[in-house]
C-alpha cells in the first residue's frame, strides 16, 4: 500500500496547483484551462525542477477525454438540432470541408506529406465543443440565446462531420494497421453495436433508477466500455469512438441523467486531461515552431474565422456573425486527439506538434476573452439590452472558459 502512496500525493499535489492556477488564470479574466495548462508545463521533463510520472497523469487524462467525448455525444440531439438548426446542417459541415481544405494546401504547399496535412487540415477546422458550451454559460458572456443556440449547433455539427474525416483519414496515415476499407467496415460495425446499446442501456438505467449508486457505475462503465470495444476491436479511434457511443444513446431521458451524473467525474479528470497536455509541450520544439505556430494561429483566423463568418451571413444563421466566428476561433479537444495520432504514426514533427498543443491553449485564451468583447453592443436609450439565456445549473467547474 505504502508504494501507491507517491503517486497518490503527487495527483493531490498536482490537482491542487491546477486549481491554484486556474483561479488566477480566472482573475485575470482568462479561461481556468489557461492556467491547467501552465502547471503541466511545469511538471513536465521539458522544464527545470519537479517532473510528474506523466505515463500516470496521461492514462487519467485518457479516462477524462473518453467521458468529455462521451458526454459530449450526449449532449448532442439531432432531431432538434434539424429542427431548430436547419441552416447550420449546411453550413457548419462545409465550413470544416473548407477549413480542412485551405489548411491542408497551406501544408501541403510548406512540403508536409498530403495525408498529415489533411489531418492538420482538420486539426484546424474543429472547434472545442466543450470550450463553446462554457461560453455559453459563463457568467461573463454576452452572447444572446440566438447566438449560444448557433455556437452550440454548430460544434456538436463540426464533431459530427470530424469523427469520419477522422477515421478515413487516420486510416490513411497509418493510425492503425487495418486500411481504409476495414477502418469504414469498423467504424460501421462500431455504429451498428452502439446503435444497440442505445436500444438496451436506458432500459438498464431505467431498471436501476431507484439505486444511484448502480445507476452512476452502469453509467460511467458504458462510457468506458463502450469507447475501449470501438478502438480495441473495431479500431476506431478511443475519443471518436467515445464521441460515437454517447451520441448513439443521447435521445433517451435517462441519458439525460446519465450525463449529470457523469459531469463531477468528467470535470475532474478532464483537469489532468489539460494538465497532461501541458507536460507534452517541449519548449526547444517550439523555439524551433514559432513559425508553424504564427502559421497555426493565422489560419485559425482566416481560414476557420472568415468562412464561418462569411457563412453565417449568406446561410441566414440566426446568430451576431461577427461574435459567432469567434466562438468557434479556438482548436480543442479532437484536435489534440489527431494531432498525438500523427505522432504515434511518426508522421509529425516534433516542432510542428509543439506549434499545435500551444496554438490549442492561445486560442483558448483568445477566443475565451474576445468572444465577450465582440458581442458588446452599445444600447441605444429607450432600448433594452439583448437577453441572454438562464444559467444553466449543469455548468462545468473544471474546463469554464470564460468565467
Amino acid at each position: 500500500m505504502d508504494n501507491t502512496a507517491p503517486a497518490i500525493l503527487e495527483l493531490g499535489l498536482v490537482l491542487l496547483a491546477a486549481v491554484g492556477a486556474g483561479w488566477v488564470a480566472r482573475r485575470l479574466s482568462l479561461p481556468a484551462v489557461v492556467g491547467y495548462l501552465v502547471v503541466g508545463l511545469a511538471v513536465s521533463p521539458f522544464t527545470p525542477g519537479y517532473i510528474a510520472d506523466r505515463d500516470r497523469l496521461q492514462l487519467l487524462a485518457d479516462l477524462g477525454v473518453v467521458l468529455l467525448l462521451f458526454e459530449v455525444g450526449i449532449e448532442v440531439d439531432p432531431i432538434r438540432l434539424r429542427r431548430d438548426h436547419a441552416h447550420l446542417i449546411l453550413a457548419a459541415p462545409f465550413q470544416v470541408l473548407l477549413s480542412t481544405a485551405i489548411s491542408a494546401g497551406v501544408f501541403v504547399a510548406l512540403g508536409v506529406a498530403t495525408i498529415p496535412a489533411a489531418v492538420l487540415g482538420l486539426c484546424v477546422a474543429l472547434s472545442s465543443s466543450v470550450v463553446i458550451a462554457n461560453m455559453t454559460r459563463s457568467v461573463r458572456r454576452t452572447t444572446d440565446p440566438q447566438t449560444e443556440a448557433a455556437l452550440l449547433g454548430w460544434g456538436i455539427l463540426q464533431d459530427l462531420t470530424g469523427v469520419t474525416l477522422a477515421a478515413i483519414l487516420l486510416s490513411a496515415v497509418g493510425g492503425n494497421d487495418r486500411g481504409l476499407f476495414l477502418t469504414i467496415l469498423g467504424l460501421i460495425a462500431f455504429g451498428a453495436i452502439a446503435l444497440a446499446v442505445a436500444w438496451i442501456l436506458p432500459r438498464v438505467l431505467r431498471a436501476v433508477a431507484n439505486t444511484p449508486d448502480f445507476f452512476l457505475i452502469v453509467s460511467v462503465a458504458s462510457g468506458f466500455a463502450l469507447a475501449g470495444a470501438g478502438s480495441v476491436v473495431f479500431g476506431v479511434p478511443l475519443a471518436l469512438a467515445a464521441f460515437v457511443g454517447g451520441l448513439a444513446i443521447a435521445e433517451s431521458p435517462e441519458s439525460a441523467e446519465a450525463r449529470k451524473r457523469l459531469l463531477p467525474f468528467r470535470d475532474l479528470l478532464a483537469v489532468l486531461f489539460f494538465v497532461a497536455i501541458g507536460t507534452l509541450v517541449d519548449p526547444a520544439a517550439l523555439s524551433r515552431g514559432l513559425g508553424w505556430l504564427a502559421l497555426f494561429v493565422v489560419l485559425i483566423v482566416l481560414a476557420k474565422g472568415v468562412p464561418s463568418y462569411v457563412l453565417v451571413r449568406l446561410t441566414g444563421v440566426c446568430s451576431r456573425p461577427l461574435q459567432t466566428a469567434v466562438g468557434l476561433g479556438q482548436i480543442g479537444e479532437f484536435s489534440f486527439v489527431l494531432a498525438s495520432a500523427l505522432v504515434a504514426a511518426g508522421s509529425l514533427a516534433d516542432e510542428i506538434y509543439a506549434a499545435l498543443l500551444t496554438a490549442l491553449a492561445l486560442s483558448i485564451g483568445l477566443s475565451s476573452v474576445l468572444v465577450r468583447v465582440a458581442g458588446k453592443r452599445p444600447v441605444e436609450e429607450g432600448q433594452p439590452e439583448i437577453p441572454t439565456a438562464s444559467k444553466s445549473p449543469e455548468v462545468s467547474t473544471a474546463i469554464e472558459s470564460g468565467r
